[in-house]
């Protein structure tokens, strides 16, 4: 390897919004993640919905229903009376 190109490789900590602390060797000094495996619902089985922001409110008052969604409810209206 060449030397003076490449970047330090120091111990590094990597902590997950859960509270999930990882001890490894990297170019980055310290890390926050969002998500991990810990708390991550593929790996721990457990469907959340995490909406903390209310950004779906906020896209939907942004961008409104589509109109597909608009016939289907009305659609879905119309059949129940």
């Amino acid at each position: 390897m060449k030397p003076n190109i490449h970047p330090d490789y120091v111990e590094s900590q990597i902590v997950c919004a859960c509270g999930a602390v990882y001890h490894t060797r990297s170019t980055k000094q310290n890390l926050r993640l969002g998500i991990c495996a810990v708390c991550h619902p593929f790996f721990t089985g457990e469907q959340k919905f995490i909406d903390t922001a209310g950004r779906v409110e906020k896209f939907t008052r942004r961008f409104g229903t589509s109109k597909m969604t608009e016939k289907r409810l009305a659609g879905t209206t119309a059949k129940k009376k």
